[in-house]
């Protein structure tokens, strides 16, 4: 770990106070991230030393990186930020929890969910700026399933696999974004899900879309998951549903029901695909969601940006 304080204040030294009350801040960066790259510890610690605070920079090596990051928390600074990818972002957040550090969870992965969520960026150097410049101490929930934390969405089943393609449809990259339009109508329709809300009966859906308070339009109060039930019937119900979910609001189709839950009961044929603030991963054949109001203390502007608000 190394320590990268910037110069003592000085009459002639004028560095910016933070928006929020805290002193010792820490970050850990992963350089060999997809949006990160070998120069960011030092541009992080430039960074910083515009700011009267006391910076600690740590570069994540490989086998270390567990070892690296309970350190990190360890030393209990202020405030963590973390330039990782969306799964390491999503654990140090999980292991942080209520009793730890604030986190602040820089866009250093594929889809940036919470930090775009947060931020309203995908580039980490404004995301940093806008925490330093205009952070709060802000109350995070979010949903558990099968042991993986989440903080903006969880997409079960065969539609979770359109999830890559609405990224590369966001980012410009229409050629990708067919082929992994392809390959999800492919696996489309192989198996439905059942699943109960909060003890109900049991219901079927193509797909259930778990969406945390702090991205969900629909949401009000901070009580629940909202949670959208998707029942396309056909390939052509299909794919004007992926449209709505790449260009307007989707729970105008009526093939979308939605409402609050906090705890989710899932089950399928066989393992279900799934895709937790933006990392794809496969489930077993029944797997149980749960809503945690308080996850964790991230720093972010009030109001949290929300640029993925679905």
């Amino acid at each position: 770990m190394t320590d990268a304080s910037g110069p003592a204040a000085s009459p002639d030294t004028h560095r910016r106070a933070l928006h929020a009350s805290i002193r010792r801040v820490a970050i850990v960066v992963n350089p060999l991230s997809g949006g990160v790259g070998p120069q960011a510890a030092a541009e992080a610690e430039a960074i910083l030393s515009l700011y009267d605070c006391e910076p600690t920079v740590t570069t994540l090596e490989g086998p270390r990186i567990v070892d690296q990051i309970s350190e990190a928390l360890d030393a209990k600074p202020d405030v963590l930020f973390v330039l990782a990818g969306d799964g390491t972002a999503r654990s140090v957040a999980a292991r942080a929890g209520m009793q730890g550090p604030l986190i602040a969870p820089l866009p250093g992965g594929t889809m940036n969910m919470l930090p775009k969520a947060l931020y309203g960026t995908a580039d980490w150097k404004a995301a940093l700026r806008k925490a330093l410049d205009e952070g709060e101490p802000m109350v995070v929930s979010g949903g558990v399933v099968e042991g993986e934390a989440f903080y903006c969405a969880a997409i079960l089943g065969s539609p979770a696999l359109w999830a890559p393609a609405r990224e590369a449809m966001r980012t410009g990259k229409l050629k990708l974004a067919w082929m992994y339009g392809r390959r999800a109508l492919k696996r489309a329709f192989t198996g439905r899900l059942r699943y109960s809300l909060d003890g109900s009966d049991k219901r079927r859906a193509e797909a259930l879309v778990l969406i945390s308070p702090l991205i969900s339009k629909a949401m009000v109060k901070c009580d629940g998951l909202e949670a959208a039930a998707m029942n396309p019937s056909d390939a052509a119900q299909a794919f004007r549903l992926a449209a709505h979910a790449l260009f307007d609001d989707w729970r105008h189709d009526p093939n979308v029901t939605t409402q609050p839950a906090r705890w989710i009961g899932v089950s399928a044929r066989s393992k279900i695909p799934a895709v937790i603030d933006g990392e794809p991963m496969l489930l077993g054949r029944e797997a149980a969601v749960t809503f945690q109001p308080r996850a964790f203390r991230a720093l972010a502007p009030r109001p949290p940006a929300g640029e993925d608000s679905v």
